[in-house]
Parts: structure tokens; C-alpha cells; sequence
């Protein structure tokens, strides 16, 4: 059994997340990874593209969901991924029972019995690909108000339903769309965590478990396929070759990155005092994380309509030579 030091899981985990770019289209990156985090539409369409091939352009990554290719929903955990039709149609038929079941008390609060539930469907069921405020229109014409968050979780539980998903973009606002719902493969859960492992590892057994959020009992065999590997005297695992790209350098990363958010323990990458200043609110915001060597120094902020020049902060130390490639990398960001 390979063991890592810290600094070797960083390393392999930055080569296996495509933090150096790839060859790969925006299609490609989402179907290697499984999905990745996007509750924040202009975060996720900006990991995507760091992942791609050089030169790939935010409009290159709406350009596959215009295509069809890349959809957005609510696969796992209550939260919002890009993914693809195939690979979501395969995690909604490990989660959406458990999903459902999770909200029941919530739907209750919100006084959203079946029968509303089925109606609010059928009033967006006439009409083609819309926006959340024109589905929230519909609804408030029908006489189904949508208001006190009833409408985030109709939309939130036709989704998990299968029945649409966010896709097209119509400037850039992205369009609640009817999903055409596929055959789910008959296991797809090894295929699954094979790729989620391949894109992320090291995990350890606890990562993969939460990111899914499905049952040990349930993940465990999917594990035996895997390369068994030891960091820190933790065990983890990885899937094919180990990647060694040496000193990873200076990153920059999106808010909501699979780096930070695509393990359960973050301790490796970025330890209590740092994932503090990453959600500095403690609301769940992240802020996006400057990597040196694979580890979370600090958080910078891109350039804006409202910020003409881009900025960072270092919550860790480091050297003047690396705090210059930090400023340049942050000046050079190219996805606004």
C-alpha cells in the first residue's frame, strides 16, 4: 500500500481535480467528475472552464448546456451540481427517495400536500423552457402562491423528481427546462464512485459517503475496485494512476470549488482557521481560495462592474517571490 504525506496528497488531488487545465471539453470535465458544485451559477461555469482545455471561454461552457449536453439540479445533498442528463438520471435513482424523505418535514411547513405539489406541475406543464421568475408568475396566476420559499421547493422537488432541470441560458439567466427522462443503468453505482474517486483522490471512505450522502453499507463494495492508500496513516483511496505533477505552484480557484467543497474532512487543504476566513460569515458562502502548493493561503476577489481591479488576502505567510505570482495570477484571471 502507497503511503501519502500531506504535501503528495495535495499534489495528486490538484493533478486529479484538472486544477492545471486538460485537454478535455467542458462536456468532458463534467462527465469525468460525475458533477460539481454549482449553487453558484458563475462559480460553477468558472470551474468548469479552469478544468477545460486552454483557451476554453464561460461562453464555451453555456454553449453545452445551450447544446444539451451539461444540465444543472439537485442530485445529492439538497444542493445544486452541474452534471450531465446520464449521470444525473443514475444519482437520481440512488437519492431522490432519500431526498423526498428528507424534506417531508419542511414540505409540511410549507403546507405543500400532494395535491398542491401535483397541481403546481401540471400549471408549468403547458409551457416551455422558463425562467425561475416565470415559473414563479405562472404559479401566482394559478392561484398557487409561491412565496415564504414554497417556490424554491416546488421547483427543488420536481427536480429530484426527474421530471426538469435547469439548462439553456437565455442571456444569462439559465432555463427551467422539462427533463426527458432516460433509462437509469441497472448498477451505476461502482462506474459512479470510480469517477467521483478518480476526479477527487485522494477520499477517504467518509468523503465519498458524504458526497453522495447514501448509506456506508450501501458505498463500501464500490471501494474494492479502488487503489487502497494511506494518508497521513489515514486510509483513502484512489482510482488508476497516481498523478505526480510535482510543485503545483500558484492557483486560483473559483467560490464553491470542488477543492474545498468535495470532501467532508477539509482539514488537508485548508484547516479550521483558513475555512474561516473562506466563509467569514459562517453562512455557508465561500469566498474562492488562492492555493499555493496545494494548500488554501488565502481568498482573492475577481474583477467586477463594481470592482475595477481584481484583489486578494492572505490569511497564511509566504514568501515575496510567491506573493508576486499570487498578484500576477490574480491580474491574469481570465474568466470574468
Amino acid at each position: 500500500m502507497r503511503s501519502f504525506t500531506a504535501v503528495e496528497a495535495r499534489r495528486a488531488r490538484w493533478a486529479n481535480q484538472l486544477l492545471g487545465g486538460s485537454d478535455l471539453t467542458p462536456t468532458e470535465v463534467v462527465d469525468r467528475a460525475v458533477a460539481l458544485q454549482g449553487q453558484d451559477l458563475p462559480a460553477v461555469l468558472r470551474a468548469i472552464a479552469i478544468r477545460s482545455r486552454p483557451g476554453t471561454t464561460i461562453d464555451d461552457v453555456r454553449a453545452a448546456f445551450d447544446r444539451g449536453e451539461l444540465v444543472r439540479s439537485w442530485p445529492m445533498r439538497g444542493t445544486l451540481f452541474a452534471t450531465t442528463p446520464a449521470h444525473l438520471t443514475n444519482l437520481l435513482s440512488l437519492t431522490a427517495e432519500r431526498v423526498h424523505r428528507s424534506a417531508t418535514k419542511r414540505r409540511a411547513e410549507l403546507g405543500l400536500d400532494d395535491a398542491t405539489i401535483d397541481r403546481a406541475r401540471m400549471i408549468l406543464a403547458p409551457h416551455g423552457p422558463m425562467t425561475r421568475a416565470e415559473a414563479l408568475k405562472l404559479w401566482t396566476d394559478a392561484g398557487l402562491s409561491p412565496a415564504g420559499g414554497r417556490g424554491y421547493h416546488l421547483i427543488f422537488h420536481h427536480a429530484v423528481a426527474g421530471h426538469w432541470h435547469w439548462a439553456a441560458f437565455r442571456g444569462k439567466a439559465q432555463l427551467l427546462t422539462v427533463t426527458e427522462r432516460g433509462r437509469a443503468d441497472a448498477d451505476p453505482l461502482p462506474e459512479i464512485v470510480r469517477r467521483i474517486v478518480a476526479a477527487r483522490g485522494p477520499m477517504t471512505e467518509s468523503d465519498i459517503v458524504w458526497w453522495l450522502k447514501l448509506p456506508k453499507t450501501q458505498v463500501r463494495p464500490a471501494l474494492d475496485a479502488l487503489t487502497e492508500v494511506s494518508v497521513e496513516g489515514v486510509r483513502a483511496w484512489v482510482a488508476g494512476e497516481i498523478p505526480d505533477p510535482g510543485d503545483t505552484r500558484v492557483t486560483l480557484v473559483p467560490a464553491f470549488d470542488e477543492w474545498i467543497l468535495g470532501y467532508e474532512n477539509r482539514d488537508l487543504t485548508a484547516p479550521p482557521a483558513m475555512m474561516r476566513a473562506l466563509v467569514p460569515g459562517k453562512n455557508g458562502v465561500f469566498r474562492p481560495p488562492v492555493l499555493v502548493d496545494g494548500t488554501t493561503v488565502g481568498t482573492w476577489q475577481q474583477r467586477t462592474a463594481s470592482r475595477r481591479e481584481p484583489s486578494f488576502e492572505l490569511t497564511e505567510k509566504v514568501n515575496a517571490a510567491t506573493r508576486k505570482r499570487i498578484e500576477a495570477a490574480v491580474a491574469a484571471w481570465p474568466h470574468e
